[in-house]
């Protein structure tokens, strides 16, 4: 498995704890942690007494074959163990000892001569002047501890300087890196900071599986912590999460306050254990398939990878993920991830539609209209419905699979699609057929990329702003107004290779207007300031200024041309990347 970024997420300024706590791994995380992952204490407990069993009989095995050997040695030395096989070598002894009594004689008389001006022999005897510059030396103390020393006034404290390494200003944002480096997968959480222009790695959180989508939410969800559950919602309800899909048909949802954390906060979708890792049949076996044989779905939890998430801003408790197994499914964090058999309540999803006909690559819900979602799909359709009544849905025939989608959240009836082959296309909702069969008709159609537009994202801070990534390398920036005819105009603002390789994820940041994030093939992480730059800056001043939003200027500093990445020791690239 190559080197790789699959996705990046934003956090906004000021939602981040300023000081993240530590893990604890305790008794009530460990029972909680053995309630998420359907582990039996008790078989858990069996399985370590038989291992350990298992350990000391070999160990003893080990014990009495030593012993043994030990007893052959013995025996050996004993049959030999006679007075009279021994050899008295004292008189070798005395002859070497005379030998070299001999040449100190020889050596003595020289050695006296050269040394006697020292006057070693009254060395002890000589008085020495008692207030001289280390007089007092036995008289110092050292303490292995400074904090000991009553001399040191200024007393050091590590768990200060961890704090302080730790510590996340108001000023400071967050990005989540879903990161896969020599097979090993993991969360990278960077802090940047715009008025230093640093971006640098605050912690990392290992995964199990391969991380393919992001999605950061403000919203506890509830855990199996029976002291999370009686609260429900800590903190007022509102926190710093990241949900993670990855090729395991689970959602793990991290903390982002919570640093070294062995564990997610919950996870969702995880299925009953007398169904959990048990392999599908795939065919007879008597000959090769070219297709293999699709999971048998199930509404409660996904059978297949999960390739996008959503989270519900409006209505704040809801999740949206698309899967693989093609279907798309709501959960409510506000329920227990295993369910409550006290009120019934059953664990796993509250809904789960089957709109497509193949993988479901993306979902998105609506900013503007809670309860509805956009779907996209390798059945090379996009569908958008409301979540009360989905056989209500309208949709469009796109004519190649879908990479990526997004809605405009300046319109509430406008989205953007990204496609395999390389365009992008814009619809109006409200003009779309119900029937798939009944042709539809994009508002505008843009070649962006030369090979697959794997990525596109709306800026929230200025109209008719969106960026996109693909294949070829590239990030482009457009800038789309609307003519006196209703119709759009799209032109290409600036393009660039940041040097991360394929674009596999672009972001604009939630708090400046001109940044973006950008990575890809190379598991590289480049922040681009595009207000480093004069044309661009002139291109949406006007946009700008009605949104109310101030850009100051500035110039890129070191010749960076705007592109912040993390500082590495090796710098050397290599193009051939896959």
């Amino acid at each position: 498995m190559s080197n790789l970024i699959s996705a990046v997420a934003w956090v906004k300024r000021g939602v981040s704890q300023q000081h993240p706590t530590k893990y604890v791994l305790d008794d009530e995380e460990l029972e909680r942690v053995s309630k998420l992952a359907r582990i039996e204490l008790e078989d858990a407990r069996l399985e370590l007494e038989r291992a350990h069993q298992a350990a000391t009989e070999m160990g003893k095995g080990l014990d009495v074959e030593d012993e043994a050997g030990n007893m052959e040695e013995d025996g050996e030395t004993k049959e030999g163990d006679n007075e009279d096989d021994w050899e008295d070598e004292d008189d070798n002894a005395m002859d070497v000892d005379s030998g070299l009594d001999k040449k100190k004689s020889k050596l003595a008389p020289k050695a006296k001569d050269d040394l006697s001006e020292y006057n070693l022999d009254d060395y002890d005897e000589e008085e020495t002047d008692a207030g001289g510059l280390f007089s007092n030396i036995k008289g110092l103390t050292y303490y292995k501890d400074n904090n000991d020393d009553p001399y040191i006034t200024l007393k050091e404290d590590p768990e200060d300087d961890e704090r302080i390494e730790l510590e996340v200003l108001p000023t400071d944002n967050l990005l989540v890196v879903a990161k896969t480096e020599d097979e090993i997968s993991q969360l990278e959480i960077y802090v940047y900071d715009e008025s230093e222009e640093n971006l640098y790695v605050h912690h990392d959180l290992m995964l199990p599986s391969f991380p393919l989508c992001l999605e950061w939410l403000d919203y506890a969800p509830v855990s199996s912590s029976s002291s999370q559950s009686q609260s429900n919602t800590p903190n007022n309800g509102f926190g710093n999460y990241i949900a993670v899909g990855t090729l395991d048909p689970e959602i793990e949802i991290w903390s982002l306050d919570t640093v070294e954390a062995m564990y997610p906060s919950t996870i969702l979708g995880r299925p009953d254990k007398t169904k959990a890792h048990i392999p599908v049949p795939l065919g007879t076996g008597k000959k090769k398939k070219k297709k293999t044989k699709a999971r048998q779905k199930d509404d409660s939890c996904h059978v297949d990878a999960v390739l996008g998430l959503s989270w519900n801003r409006n209505v704040r408790n809801l999740l949206a993920s698309a899967s693989a197994d093609r279907t798309v499914k709501l959960w409510d964090l506000s329920r227990h991830p295993l369910g409550n058999p006290e009120s019934g309540e059953g664990g796993g999803a509250i809904r789960s539609f089957d709109v497509h006909k193949d993988k479901v690559q993306a979902v998105q819900w609506n900013l503007q209209e809670p309860s509805v979602l956009l779907t996209g799909s390798y059945d090379r359709t996009v569908r958008t419905f409301d979540s009360r009544a989905p056989g209500t849905g309208v949709g469009a025939a796109v004519g190649s699979d879908v990479e990526a989608l997004r809605w405009d959240p300046w319109e509430s009836y406008g989205f953007y699609v990204s496609l395999e082959n390389g365009m992008v296309l814009n619809y109006d909702a409200r003009t779309l057929p119900s029937n798939l069969d009944t042709p539809s008709t994009a508002r505008f159609t843009l070649s962006a990329h030369d090979g697959a537009a794997s990525s596109i994202d709306v800026n929230p801070n200025i109209k008719g702003c969106i960026v996109t990534g693909g294949t070829d390398k590239l990030v482009k920036v457009w800038n789309i107004t609307d003519e006196d005819n209703g119709k759009k105009n799209v032109s290409l603002v600036t393009s660039r290779d940041l040097g991360v390789g394929k674009i596999f994820s672009t972001q604009w940041s939630p708090d400046d207007p001109l940044t973006l994030a950008a990575a890809g093939s190379k598991a590289k992480l480049q922040i681009w300031d595009l207000g480093s730059n004069f044309g661009t800056r002139k291109v949406f001043a006007g946009k700008l200024k009605e949104a109310g939003k101030i850009l100051k200027e500035k110039e890129a500093k070191d010749g960076h041309g705007g592109v912040i990445g993390v500082a590495s020791d090796d710098e050397s690239e290599d193009d051939d990347d896959d």
